[in-house]
């Protein structure tokens, strides 16, 4: 499920994100995707590709990876974000939900880090 009103359009230095035709209230739902699960031996190989850059850490413990279907990939990362996402573990799936109310023509973004206000640098800008 995904909201009808979002689009992908290039974005400023990103290459392609996710924006938002219409304005969408905070708290709102606006993309439920499956995810296909893989074990950690599968990890390691992908950190070797360029899917790294677009797979989750998955389960309680971490071990697993998930890549999503949907759109998921292509929201942009940016702190603050104005969206979060969220992990179903047992029924496989991720959400992006946002956090602000949102404006027509806005991109889309969320933090890598997972939790909405942690601010430890992602991978692509150092520690």
């Amino acid at each position: 499920m995904r909201s009808s009103s979002l689009y992908i359009a290039p974005s400023m230095g990103k290459g392609r994100g996710v924006f938002t035709e219409e304005s969408i209230p905070a708290e709102t739902v606006i993309e439920t995707a499956p995810v296909i699960v893989m074990e950690s031996a599968d990890r390691s190989l992908l950190d070797q590709t360029l899917l790294h850059d677009y797979i989750f850490e998955w389960g309680e413990d971490s071990k697993k990876c998930a890549m999503a279907l949907g759109w998921v990939p292509l929201y942009n990362h940016a702190l603050p974000a104005n969206c979060e996402y969220f992990m179903d573990f047992e029924a496989e799936i991720i959400f992006i939900k946002t956090v602000r109310d949102i404006e027509p023509g806005e991109e889309l973004f969320v933090n890598y880090q997972g939790d909405f206000d942690n601010d430890k640098p992602v991978w692509f800008q150092g520690e």
